[in-house]
């Protein structure tokens, strides 16, 4: 299972976004300096942003070409994607939340893996920064999608939870089979939860490092 970036371009202000690369591990860090390009780079591959150039394959399957006008729509491409907001329905329960985009899995599953059963029927304007991080990946992950995209899911964490919500991640990570593709500035957290990590550098990946 891997995702494959060939030769894609996306202009950004001030450079653009060249990157050919296979991302085939359990889970790969994507990590740099704010501002270089991480963020569009998880965007290119969810179907958010449109490349000037190239393709992208998830699982040998080409969800955008280019050359030949191949450009699948972002709620098509099987791509579970966890923004930096988490874009939770601030009107809707948790229970409504996850089950927003039509579960494709066992709730029950992803329910008892990230332990948010006791919080299903609450309304999200009452959830800590932490739980509110579980059920954006819980709503993800029942989609059935087949890479999971994180954009810095720690961020605005309480550093006293950081660790336990990194626990809930990994045990995300053991218990399905779904590659993760994880943004984060963090090298201490891209080790505890990554196999692999690509540093990008004003639009270009510029070492690729094992963990």
């Amino acid at each position: 299972m891997s995702v494959r970036i060939d030769g894609v371009v996306l202009p950004l202000a001030p450079f653009a976004l060249e990157v050919t690369a296979e991302l085939s591990a359990r889970a790969t860090a994507i990590t740099g300096p704010s501002g270089a390009g991480k963020t569009s780079l998880l965007e290119v591959i969810a179907g958010l942003r449109k490349p000037t150039r190239g393709a992208v394959a998830i699982h040998e399957r080409v969800v955008f070409d280019r050359e030949q006008r191949i450009d699948v729509p972002a709620r098509a491409r099987r791509v579970g994607y966890v923004p930096q907001d988490d874009a939770l329905f601030p009107h809707l329960s948790v229970r409504r939340n996850i089950l927003y985009s039509g579960a494709t899995m066992s709730i029950e599953d992803v329910v008892a893996v990230l332990e948010i059963e006791p919080l299903l029927e609450r309304g999200v304007k009452h959830l800590s920064g932490g739980e509110r991080k579980r059920v954006a990946l819980a709503r993800a992950l029942l989609s059935r999608p087949e890479v999971l995209l994180l954009d810095e899911p720690l961020a605005g964490v309480d550093p006293d939870l950081r660790r336990r919500v990194l626990d809930y991640l990994v045990r995300v990570r053991d218990e399905f089979p779904i590659p993760i593709v994880y943004v984060t500035h963090d090298d201490e957290e891209a080790a505890h939860i990554c196999d692999e990590a690509l540093l990008l550098e004003r639009g270009r990946v510029v070492r690729r490092v094992s963990l």
